[in-house]
This record gives C-alpha cells, sequence and structure tokens, in this order.
C-alpha cells in the first residue's frame, strides 16, 4: 500500500468521524434550541415550580406572610410615632396600598403568563410573516437543516478540510454556544419567575423599590431578546453565502450583549460575567 492510499484512508476516516459527529448532534441537541428560545406561558407549569417547596404558591405565601409582618411593624411604628413625633403614612394610604399590593403578589404569576403569551404571540407573528415570505419554516430545526443541505453533510463528498467543512464546524461551535447561552437564560427566565412575589412586595417601601425595577428590567431584557432572534433567523435563512452563516451565528450569540447595553438586564456571556465576578472578588 502506498503512501497516499494511506493519507487517503486517514482523511476519510477523519471525514467521516466528524460527520457522523456532527449529525449525532443535529439529531439530539439542536431540536431542543426552539423550545428553549421561543417560550411561552408554558415555562411556569414545568417541574421547577411543581417539584420546588411542593408549589410554587409557596413563595406566594411567604410574601404573604411577609406582607402581615410589615403590617405589624407599621402598627407598632405608627403608635411609637406618637411620642417620638417622627412623620409616618397616613393609615387609610397604608391599608390601600397594602390592598393593591396584595392583590399582585397574588396573582403575580397569572400577570406574567400573560405577559409570556403577548411576547410568544409576537415572536410567533414575525415568524409566520417570515415564514410566508420565505416558503420555509423560520426555526432552529429549519435553519439546522439548510446548513447541513449547503455543506453536503451525510453525503460522501463532505471533507472537514474543505471550505464547507470548516464552516460546518464554526457552526457546530456557534450553535453549541447558542444552547447553552440560551440555556441559562431558560432557567434565568424560571427564577425570575419563582421570585416574582418578592419582586412586587418590594414595591410597598420606597426604599426597597429598586429590587422591583432591577427584577423588571432582567426579566424584560431576556424576553424582549426573542422576537429579535425571530427577525435575525428570518435574515440568516434567506442567505445565500455559507460564510455568512457564521457572523448570523455569531450575532445570535452576541444579541444578548446588544439587547443588554439598549435596555439593561442580565447578560448571558458566561466568559464576562467570569470576569465580573473575578474583578469584584480582587476590590
Amino acid at each position: 500500500m502506498s503512501q497516499s492510499d494511506i493519507v487517503s484512508i486517514i482523511i476519510e476516516a477523519i471525514n467521516t468521524i466528524f460527520s457522523n459527529f456532527f449529525t449525532s448532534i443535529d439529531n439530539s441537541i439542536y431540536d431542543r434550541l426552539d423550545s428553549i428560545v421561543f417560550i411561552n406561558s408554558k415555562i411556569i407549569d414545568s417541574s421547577i415550580f411543581n417539584n420546588l417547596l411542593n408549589s410554587k404558591n409557596s413563595f406566594i405565601y411567604l410574601a404573604d406572610s411577609m406582607l402581615v409582618g410589615i403590617c405589624v411593624f407599621y402598627i407598632i411604628r405608627y403608635y411609637y410615632s406618637n411620642y417620638v413625633q417622627t412623620p409616618v403614612e397616613k393609615p387609610l394610604q397604608f391599608i390601600f396600598k397594602l390592598f393593591i399590593f396584595s392583590i399582585l403578589i397574588n396573582s403575580c404569576y397569572f400577570v406574567l403568563e400573560q405577559v409570556f403569551n403577548i411576547n410568544y404571540l409576537f415572536s410567533s407573528s414575525i415568524q409566520e410573516i417570515g415564514s410566508n415570505a420565505l416558503d420555509q419554516g423560520i426555526c432552529f430545526n429549519n435553519l439546522v437543516s439548510v446548513i447541513n443541505n449547503r455543506v453536503s453533510m451525510g453525503d460522501s463528498s463532505f471533507s472537514i478540510f474543505s471550505i464547507d467543512g470548516i464552516v460546518k464546524s464554526f457552526l457546530t461551535l456557534g450553535l453549541l454556544s447558542l444552547l447553552i447561552s440560551y440555556s441559562i437564560r431558560f432557567i434565568l427566565i424560571q427564577v425570575l419567575v419563582l421570585f416574582s412575589p418578592f419582586a412586587f412586595l418590594s414595591l410597598i417601601n420606597y426604599s426597597t423599590s429598586w429590587i422591583f425595577k432591577s427584577w423588571a428590567k432582567s426579566l424584560f431584557a431576556l424576553l424582549i431578546i426573542q422576537p429579535f432572534i425571530a427577525f435575525v433567523l428570518i435574515i440568516l435563512l434567506s442567505l445565500q453565502d455559507n460564510l455568512l452563516f457564521i457572523g448570523g451565528i455569531y450575532t445570535l450569540y452576541k444579541l444578548n450583549s446588544y439587547v443588554k447595553d439598549l435596555f439593561g438586564g442580565l447578560s448571558l456571556d458566561i466568559s464576562n460575567n467570569i470576569m465580573n465576578l473575578t474583578s469584584f472578588i480582587k476590590r
């Protein structure tokens, strides 16, 4: 067997290994991106809320208990103010505010369900418009299929050492990064929803109202990404140049940073969070 034959066998084996590897990832991972990215009110009924403390309403009960504690504190403070002559909120004003916020706390999950449904309706409308314009589904599952057709995945002609093979390698790494980034987003939204009763509770006092503002800004930034993703997917699926797919995937990865610069909120960039944590510890 000549040296060129040995090299050909090695190259063919490498191409087969990478082709099978990419195909395996495509079939087992990327179809989950759509369910993680395009979320609706069903996220509130997931297992984290049903299993944590037996019921998601446990957090509402705990917030109600804290509300009762605030009432007791106000009563003590009100009678004490008569001796020290310090200004305090009027009872009728406090009772009215207490009534309003008790309703908000106990209906916060219902309110968030409607917010999620509106956001999902907005993003799905964009997907529907793009689907009618391009005559194909606007989703990650379809994007992966288009990418594989462009780079001849599953075909004997696939080569990791070709331009298409290099493009496919970058796209696979990019999509894996997207999966991690949007999985973090999915979990953060669940955590923010879970602690929403305490966010609404913080509004009862001006000195703690910043907690609600930070919570609302973070949740809004995580949700508003969804319509932007639909827009980027439409552009990606309309591209004809394979190399431009890399820029499109990178745009999806950095989308949270762009939204964060516009509206504020939480960052999904793992490396950036680690650097911020490191600098904070050094201080």
